[in-house]
């Protein structure tokens, strides 16, 4: 099985034994040390993850850390775990005061059910009082998926890890911010909207009391016609015939949309996705500013300096077969089925000699 098979097999054996759990130590057997495992760090290896680590700090003799996963020897997350019927608090634990002496960036906090993943973007070597990644394993979502795969033994670049952690943490809590006011909006939410279309001169309590049924109404019929376009959009246009792997795309791709057309380009969520995916892989070899996204109507391009003549691959990601772009060896485009925004990582060498190409002057258009 893959990665996302695995992550889900252990979800549905959570569902099914959680029941029959009934200790802390047997939710991390059951649950936790089989997660640890997924993420390809051998657990019966003191060198890679040691059990009720323990160090005395301070004045506190003794206290243990339920797991620590190292690397060349060195601690790079810290995991304390809770029964699996326990509400996560990690700033009661003992992870907190660990976190500051160690070198490790990260520390997870889980009952086997819910993860919580925290770093110091904040301030460093002090465990922000936010996670800036959270999911409950029986209920993953691709997005999160995608963020998780990072954290795997072989892909893990503490780096990349911590760039697209700061964008995740914000961009988590926008998120919400935004579920929290379209299910019960909050007076400066209204007031925003009410301000601009209101037509006296004051916004009274008793015009914002009116206007909340306003908002929240509007904003979910909204949001309920964007899904239904979208469903619509999927059921009226038919997939291209399936091409095999290795076909070279036809060499009009790179035509340029036409003014009518810019109207009509959504640059998705899943794009922006992809696109920090592409900059964790190229982080290692690149200045990431030097990295930019063009959205078309048609497919989703990745530049070096911003440059079409650039392309370090493309994307298509709207509908619901997905594919990705990039150069061979003799300077054709190969157009790849991709199953999910994981499916990226395997071409990472693809990717990072893409853009070595034109670092080197060689800038032939796609």
């Amino acid at each position: 099985m893959d990665f996302i098979d695995q992550i889900k097999a252990l979800g549905d054996k959570v569902i099914k034994m959680k029941d029959q759990i009934n200790t802390e130590e047997a939710t991390k057997n059951a649950f936790v040390l089989p997660f640890i495992q997924i993420l390809g760090y051998d657990i019966f290896n003191p060198t890679e993850v040691i059990p009720e680590f323990i160090s005395d700090i301070g004045t506190k003799k003794g206290e243990k850390v339920d797991f620590v996963i190292l690397k060349e020897g060195k601690p790079i997350i810290l995991i304390e775990c809770k029964f699996w019927r326990e509400d996560l608090n990690a700033h009661n634990s003992q992870v907190v005061r660990y976190f500051h002496v160690t070198e490790s960036r990260f520390a997870i906090v889980t009952n086997g059910i819910n993860y919580q993943f925290f770093t110091d973007l904040e301030d460093a070597n002090k465990l922000d009082k936010k996670a800036f990644l959270e999911f409950d394993i029986t209920d993953m979502k691709d997005r999160t998926l995608n963020e998780l795969k990072k954290f795997k033994k072989e892909n893990f670049e503490l780096e990349s890890i911590l760039y697209c952690a700061n964008e995740l943490k914000y961009s988590t809590e926008i998120r919400n911010i935004l579920a929290d006011n379209f299910a019960n909006p909050s007076d400066i939410f209204v007031k925003f909207f009410a301000t601009q279309v209101y037509t006296g001169k004051i916004v009274t309590a008793k015009i914002l009391e009116q206007f909340k049924g306003i908002v929240k109404n509007t904003v979910n019929n909204y949001l309920n016609d964007l899904i239904h376009d979208r469903i619509k959009s999927v059921l009226t246009h038919k997939e291209p015939e399936e091409k095999d792997p290795n076909t070279t795309l036809p060499t009009d791709i790179t035509q340029q949309e036409t003014e009518d057309n810019k109207d009509k380009i959504e640059t998705t969520v899943e794009e922006m996705e992809a696109y920090y995916i592409v900059k964790a892989i190229l982080r290692p070899y690149i200045d990431i500013n030097r990295v930019f996204f063009r959205d078309t109507v048609s497919y989703f391009n990745i530049l070096l300096d911003d440059n079409n003549r650039k392309l370090i691959c493309r994307l298509w990601l709207n509908k619901e077969t997905k594919y990705l772009g990039y150069l061979d060896e003799n300077r054709k485009e190969q157009k790849i089925k991709i199953n999910s925004l994981n499916d990226i990582y395997q071409y990472t060498d693809v990717i990072v000699k893409n853009m070595q190409l034109h670092l080197k002057g060689k800038e032939e258009g796609m």
